[in-house]
């Protein structure tokens, strides 16, 4: 009998396995493993493609009764010469199509760090990529998510560093098919953070959850499980679900002590926090 209260659920897999990790469960045993925790969403990373193909991890997805969230990711548009940045430009439509073959409507998009230290001109790469492919995302029927990223990743990951933000390039883009995913690691300390959500309303793409842990032990690998740190996950939930987002609720966490930890029980606790730190209670 499946969990009612995991029906919003979804694993990203990042949470399992490191993106470079030689070896270790692949798609289709994260896959098995959540459908035998009931929980009833997955959202992949292309990189996991290399080991299996698209169409049998569609397929897998299928046979499980499974949905998938969102694949991560698109992006990295800013660089420095117009041939790189076209060739950005040419893999994220290649994103856009492999997130149609796998059965879900969400790319998300982690938008690339600053170009020749000039960060105006990096976020105006970024809005100009994405122009670039929403075309196709229409044509095949994929939105695309703008994740801002903490301000600590602007030199390498991404020049968009607020909601605030996302929201404003989403209103010049001005397509249904594009808008911005919430990731309450990047977004919790921003003052501006209730109204930055009050403004996604109607594109709203994505919510993510994990924790802030204090003393942060690394800045890409030191989420924690929620619970473990000081955001208010609940309160940035509600917050999310009152502009009209009822989406999946992605747990996402880079942690090397979870990466340690057997599958199936981070996949339990990861279901036993959310219900405790995430939901009401």
């Amino acid at each position: 009998m499946s969990d009612s209260s995991l029906e919003r659920l979804s694993l990203n897999t990042a949470t399992v396995r490191p993106l470079d990790r030689v070896g270790g469960p692949d798609l289709i045993a994260m896959v098995d493993a959540c459908a035998r925790a009931g929980v009833p969403w997955i959202a992949p990373w292309r990189q996991q493609f290399a080991e299996v193909p698209i169409s049998i991890a569609a397929r897998a997805v299928r046979d499980a009764g499974m949905r998938v969230s969102s694949l991560c990711r698109g992006g990295f548009f800013p660089a420095a010469t117009a041939a790189e940045r076209q060739s950005r430009v040419d893999d994220n439509l290649r994103a856009v199509d492999e997130a149609a073959e796998l059965g879900t409507d969400v790319l998300v998009l982690v938008c690339g760090g600053v170009v020749g230290k000039d960060l105006p001109g990096s976020r105006q790469m970024v809005e100009d990529g994405i122009a670039a492919v929403l075309p196709h995302a229409a044509e095949r029927g994929v939105r695309l998510g703008i994740e801002p990223l903490h301000p600590m990743f602007a030199a390498d990951r991404s020049v968009i560093a607020t909601l605030g933000e996302a929201d404003a390039l989403t209103a010049r883009l001005d397509s249904p098919w594009v808008g911005a995913v919430v990731d309450v690691y990047h977004v919790w300390w921003d003052p501006e953070v209730d109204a930055a959500i009050e403004a996604t309303r109607g594109h709203l793409l994505g919510f993510h959850v994990n924790d802030w842990i204090v003393p942060l032990l690394d800045v890409l690998a030191g989420r924690g499980m929620m619970g473990d740190g000081v955001i208010d996950l609940k309160r940035l939930r509600r917050a999310v679900e009152a502009v009209g987002y009822d989406g999946p609720i992605e747990v996402e966490i880079f942690n090397q002590s979870l990466w340690e930890r057997p599958m199936d029980e981070v996949i339990a606790l990861m279901a036993e926090r959310y219900r405790k730190t995430v939901l009401e209670g």
